[in-house]
């Protein structure tokens, strides 16, 4: 089933890359290094990049990562990495923008929190003179309105005409409300700062579920501007993967939302990849788009004692994304490739039969033969150890890459 998208009616680029207007969803993602640090943003923002995230933003917050930026950007275009950089604002944008000139040119969007920008009379003052720096370099904006940051004097002045009124709002009723209220007056005020429409990019985040798809239902018939898609402090692990794909999941499904991203704490020392490839599964489990072959494996079993079926499923999904960057500047159409790595004969030649190549392992008290599906015929069957097993299905792999898939380049 395709999923009808509820595009917004304008485009904003961002760098090279297309929000909205008709365009895919964009995956996002960000650093968490410290941006003063070049050579250690440059190799994270790489990753992120190789990974698939298609647009990488990063903190700027004081003078230090300012200055840091023009040269992050020059070591990376000259490593040929050329994903846009957002520059994440808060509470001294304004300053940061106008002192380091050269940070604003290099970067190719930069993120404002309302919430953040200012207090009483200066809030508008330094909100647009951040529009007016975008305004110069032609730079587009991403309203990001938190939930954890949100404006308190629009909090409290709405938690104040409900008791007044005896309107009967809960106080999260009334969050949400503020939350969509404030992105779209800070629209406005955008784009009497001077800003174009195709120039604003909006976010409304929270941190529960149910919040966010009520928060995007409401800005969706809000606004036309292109929304930018996230639950915010997603937490760690199971926790963060399963709350970012429920709310973004419905979100998508309904058609809304023209970038995500999947806010997961990471490990201590962990991947912050991680957060790249659950956005593009979330994307891919939905049919929005596709980034990598998929492998399909069973869940295991009483009839699947040996761990090998196992053991070769993880390293065939670490080979795809080891091999990805390579083969998408290489082959065409290489990311709708599917595998199937079964532990037994119940539904291993079924699954095997109905991707591109699979799989399927014996199990417990089977013949230790592994038939070999490619294309739904049977090829051959394999045996051996899991190394020998390993390596033969990495070659057949790589083999129906190179056969079956368009070149893109030619060979040196």
């Amino acid at each position: 089933m395709t999923i009808a998208r509820l595009h917004r009616t304008i485009g904003v680029k961002v760098g090279h890359v297309q929000v909205g207007g008709g365009a895919p969803v964009v995956v996002q993602s960000m650093t968490n290094t410290d941006t003063a640090d070049v050579a250690g943003t440059v190799s994270q923002v790489a990753a992120l990049a190789a990974a698939g995230s298609e647009i990488v933003r990063v903190t700027v917050n004081v003078p230090e990562a300012a200055a840091a930026v023009p040269e992050i950007k020059r070591r990376l275009l000259d490593q040929g990495c050329t994903v846009p950089i957002v520059g994440d604002f808060h509470y001294n944008g304004h300053l940061l923008l106008t002192r380091y000139p050269e940070c604003a040119r290099a970067l190719d969007k930069y993120r404002i929190n309302p919430g953040n920008v200012g207090t009483g009379a200066r809030r508008d003052e330094q909100f647009a003179m951040i529009c007016a720096v975008a305004r110069e370099h032609d730079k587009p904006v991403r309203i990001g309105v938190n939930g954890g940051s949100l404006n308190q004097e629009l909090v409290m002045r709405r938690m104040q005409e409900n008791t007044d009124g005896n309107l009967g709002k809960s106080s999260d009723e009334i969050l949400n409300d503020c939350m969509v209220e404030s992105a779209v007056t800070s629209t406005e005020l955008a784009l009497e700062a001077g800003l174009r429409e195709d120039q604003i990019i909006i976010s409304c985040k929270v941190s529960r579920p149910l919040h966010l798809i009520d928060v995007y239902r409401r800005l969706a018939r809000a606004t036309r501007q292109p929304l930018h898609l996230g639950l915010t402090e997603a937490g760690m692990g199971m926790k963060g993967l399963v709350w970012s794909s429920t709310a973004m999941g419905v979100l998508l499904h309904e058609g809304i939302g023209d970038t995500i991203r999947v806010s997961l704490t990471p490990r201590p020392d962990g991947d912050r990849c991680e957060e790249v490839y659950a956005a593009c599964e979330i994307l891919q489990a939905l049919g929005l788009r596709a980034f990598s072959p998929s492998v399909t494996a069973c869940p295991g079993c009483g009839r699947t004692t040996s761990t090998t079926f196992q053991e070769l499923a993880e390293r065939i999904q670490g080979y795809i994304r080891e091999r990805m960057p390579t083969w998408k500047q290489e082959y065409e159409g290489v990311e709708e490739m599917t595998l199937a790595v079964m532990g037994c004969v119940v539904n291993g030649p079924g699954e095997s039969k109905a991707a591109n190549i699979g799989i399927s392992l014996p199990g417990t008290g089977e013949a230790p033969n592994c038939p070999v599906f490619i294309d739904g015929r049977h090829a051959m069957t394999l045996r051996g150890t899991y190394e020998e097993l390993s390596a033969q299905f990495q070659a057949l792999v790589e083999d129906y890459v190179a056969t079956r898939y368009r070149r893109l380049t030619l060979d040196v």
